[in-house]
């Protein structure tokens, strides 16, 4: 004669349900962790490479040229970055003097994309006074002005202008295709310019 099934107790039940919610719990803060450590979003790294001024010209203290600059945006992230509403403005003395959207496009992940722009800058007055002869020392190098005046450390140039350009890029990171993160990448350059030949004597970003 067999003996009848009891129903599993009240306390049986609660067991499973707390070991079910510990387990649960644990995976949640793995998931978290990798997020976190590994798909956490991260924002373009931006380099600027070389920038250049393919025509300059002055007449009347009226500056006019043409403004080229050639930079690279890294993507570190583990999703590609889709990047829209992106600028690349120049200024003079605080203004505006040059404007111009940068199209959208997508950067795969891990992956850096080189990209130059160049466009006319309207006229504009240069300041009444530019700036004083400086000393450029001969190891001179893009990355940064090295020269200071009053030293003689290298050659003199003549008077000189100060440009800034600055770059934003404005995008977004899909991470494992459900997450969306906005994400934005800026620098700044101040740009040397001799005035005598529109020559470009170094920018430092």
């Amino acid at each position: 004669m067999t003996k009848p099934h009891r129903p599993p107790s009240g306390r049986t039940n609660l067991s499973s349900c707390i070991v079910a919610t510990i387990f649960l719990v644990f995976l949640v803060i793995i998931i978290l962790i990798v997020f976190f450590t590994v798909f956490k979003p991260k924002d373009p790294k931006i380099s600027v490479n070389a920038v250049q001024l393919p025509s300059f010209s002055i007449s009347n203290n009226t500056v006019n040229f043409t403004f080229s600059q050639y930079v690279s945006v890294k993507n570190p992230n583990r999703a590609s970055f889709s990047h829209y509403d992106s600028t690349l403005q120049l200024l003079y003395s605080g203004s505006q003097v040059g404007f111009m959207f940068i199209p959208a496009s997508k950067i795969d992940a891990g992956r850096t994309q080189y990209m130059a722009a160049t466009f006319s800058v309207q006229s504009f007055p240069m300041s009444s006074s530019p700036d004083a002869a400086v000393n450029v020392s001969p190891t001179f190098s893009e990355g940064g002005f090295s020269g200071a005046p009053g030293v003689n450390s290298g050659f003199r140039v003549g008077p000189t202008m100060e440009i800034e350009s600055r770059i934003q890029m404005v995008g977004r990171v899909r991470v494992l295709h459900i997450f969306t993160h906005h994400v934005e990448a800026k620098a700044g350059c101040r740009v040397a310019i001799a005035v005598t030949d529109g020559s470009v004597l170094g920018f430092h970003c």
